[in-house]
């Protein structure tokens, strides 16, 4: 039985949603003028509860994450947890992108107040990249899949869409990757299978600001930053959380070193 095989099948994707993009202004306007409410740490108290007992999820490395200034998240993408699994253990209230079908009563009211906004998908939704850019230009903190919607398969996608590199370009905003290791059966709780989730956040980083970035540019900028997702995952992968763990130290233990013999030498 292939890896596929072993999963819970999905819903058919709808890659188009036949409302006018008018619908969705008031949610843009609220993520663009107001921060995450009181629902936002009622979810997250609850999504952290239920991460921890029934997928035993942990994270890796989440002061990786920078405390203040626009921050990219940028995780792989295969549970409709994962929004939760990257935002409940780090300390910042974490801004999402969402395809907008999910933005129907009575959830859109829980999405809208935790500070979820909408991106139409199969449109040129120019109005998600403002509020994207609106957050990040308060110094913000959001989190944009590269694989746009989640994997079907089980696996990470072969390359990453345009959209997180065109808004890493045009804000500057720093951008961490994020392995997401586990979530892909998370749907298998149907069948009362629920795997061990491990969280791993890397190395952050930013490019230069571009004001109107070519879709080339956008492009290739989105697979450097999938390519550093992927050393994470693979390196989960193949070494476990364990393993995972043991190298975060050595390294701490190295940048320590490091750390003495200058100022010793200073």
């Amino acid at each position: 039985m292939s890896e596929q095989d072993e999963l819970v099948k999905m819903k058919e994707q709808v890659y188009t949603d036949p409302r006018p993009s008018t619908y969705f202004d008031r949610f843009h306007e609220r993520a663009r003028t107001r921060e995450p409410d009181w629902v936002y740490e009622a979810t997250r108290s609850l999504t952290l509860l239920y991460s921890w007992s029934f997928f035993r999820a942990r994270v890796i490395s989440t002061d990786k994450v920078p405390p203040t200034g626009p921050v990219i998240l940028a995780p792989n993408h295969f549970s409709f947890m994962d929004h939760f699994f990257v935002a409940a253990s780090i300390r910042r209230k974490v801004q999402f992108m969402a395809k907008s079908q999910l933005f129907k009563p009575p959830m859109q009211w829980v999405y809208t107040h935790g500070g979820v906004f909408p991106v139409r998908r199969g449109a040129r939704d120019e109005d998600a990249f403002l509020t994207a850019n609106t957050i990040l230009g308060r110094g913000g903190c959001m989190a944009m899949y590269c694989e746009g919607g989640r994997s079907r398969t089980g696996k990470l996608a072969e390359e990453a869409k345009p959209g997180i590199g065109r808004l890493a370009l045009e804000t500057g905003a720093t951008v961490v990757p994020i392995a997401i290791h586990g979530s892909s059966k998370v749907r298998n709780w149907k069948r009362l299978e629920f795997p061990k989730v491990t969280i791993q956040y890397g190395d952050p980083f930013r490019y230069e600001k571009i004001a109107e970035p070519t879709r080339d540019q956008a492009k290739a900028t989105a697979n450097q930053i999938f390519d550093a997702i992927k050393v994470l995952y693979h390196g989960l992968e193949a070494h476990g959380r364990r393993g995972a763990v043991k190298q975060v130290r050595q390294e701490r233990r190295l940048a320590r070193q490091a750390g003495k013999k200058r100022t010793a030498a200073a």
